[in-house]
């Protein structure tokens, strides 16, 4: 592990380049290429890299607090940092032969990404020595950027129909077996992550590409990879994946609350009134500060204890796992509902096109609707496991 390395201050010191470049992302719906070089040059996308493949392999920590920062100044840098960032969590838990594909075979392609999604909509027809896997997905952030990918998708018996028990799996491809759909991204947030659509075609995954993902819930991945004596590894999949996508949609208000409290600074509204001095201006900013400053110690919080226990080889109990993914949901929508005070007091202005308000208040909205930020089935999850209740099948923690 890297002691020496900070991935935070590198984040922290390149604030200003990443603000400026979130608008042209916007524009382009995708990150610049000089945003990407950047982001690779931090390390934030190494620090959940195993280290004997040229990784940080270091603290989730510091890991979500990049993000943050990051993303307070480009929500959509941060949302891809997370997501090819939690990938490399993932794979360095997969065969080593995979690894190797992706990395070399001594990190010497440390710098390759990977995109997703998740989402089960591939078929896979099972063949000697591997699969045919087709489908189309949607939302594979920062794909444009990565040259493999991870994708869902279900084994199918002879008649087309997913197998009995278990038939989820995560399949992974390299960028010459599918298609990205270029005119597929149009949305109202987050357009710089260029969240495009995946098409598959009868490609052949051999065996050691596919990821059996319920393991990755049980820590069997990270054992029979030989990973799991590392703390890095000793983290839960479930947060650590859902957390990427929480942190992302967190740093959106922060950058918010950031760009609201420069705004009011030197605005005067139509009443004359100078926002930076009025009771009402500031009592809403009191509490959307608040607000939204609990929310990252919550959302760090949960990290920081799993973390602790990590270090000392120690096993995650599952009430603190449900109850970190409690907070990460909840914490997001706190979060939102502090930005939607600021922007009610921001007026008309700070919702014109290039006001970062305005793209924090769009890209914070988009965030939330991800399915790891809903709240139903996390509460639920979280309920059964504080009343000493068993916990469903699909519970994911």
């Amino acid at each position: 592990m890297s002691n020496d390395f900070s991935v935070l201050a590198k984040v922290e010191e390149l604030a200003d380049f990443f603000a400026a470049q979130a608008e042209e992302a916007d524009a382009l719906g995708r990150l610049p290429d000089a945003t990407v070089a950047t982001m690779k040059a931090t390390g934030i996308a190494k620090i959940l890299h195993p280290a004997d493949l040229g990784g940080l392999e270091g603290s989730p920590v510091e890991f979500f607090q990049s993000l943050i920062a990051m993303g307070s100044q480009s929500t959509s840098a941060a949302w891809v940092a997370g997501v090819v960032g939690v990938h490399a969590f993932e794979l360095a838990q997969a065969d080593r032969r995979l690894q190797e594909e992706i990395w070399g075979a001594s990190g010497e392609k440390a710098d390759t990404w990977t995109a997703s999604p998740y989402a089960p909509f591939g078929r896979a027809k099972t063949v000697e020595g591997g699969y045919i896997f087709s489908g189309r997905w949607p939302f594979s952030s920062g794909t444009d950027h990565c040259e493999w990918i991870i994708l869902g998708g279900l084994i199918t018996d002879a008649d087309g129909a997913p197998i009995k028990g278990n038939p989820l799996r995560h399949f992974v491809l390299p960028r010459a077996d599918y298609e990205i759909d270029q005119d597929s991204w149009n949305v109202a947030g987050l357009k710089g992550t260029g969240s495009k659509d995946i098409i598959i075609n009868d490609a052949f995954i051999p065996e050691h590409r596919v990821i059996n993902s319920a393991d990755l819930g049980t820590f069997d991945l990270a054992k029979n990879a030989g990973r799991y004596d590392s703390p890095t590894y000793r983290m839960p999949f479930h947060q650590m994946f859902n957390g990427a996508i929480a942190g992302a949609t967190l740093s959106a208000a922060v950058g918010a609350l950031g760009a609201a409290s420069a705004y009011m600074r030197s605005r005067v509204t139509v009443k004359g009134v100078s926002t930076s001095t009025d009771p009402r201006h500031l009592f809403v900013l009191a509490e959307a500060a608040s607000d939204i400053d609990a929310s990252v110690m919550q959302f760090l919080g949960g990290f920081e204890q799993m973390w602790d226990l990590a270090l000392e080889g120690r096993e995650i109990p599952l009430d603190l796992r449900a109850r970190t993914r409690r907070d990460q949901v909840r914490a997001v929508h706190r979060s939102v509902g502090a930005v939607e005070e600021l922007v009610k007091l921001a007026g008309g202005n700070a919702l014109r096109g290039g006001s970062a308000i305005n793209r924090f208040w769009r890209d914070v909205h988009m965030g939330a609707a991800h399915q790891a930020n809903q709240e139903d089935s996390t509460y639920q999850t979280f309920g059964l496991s504080h009343m000493g209740l068993p916990l469903p099948p699909s519970a994911r923690v």
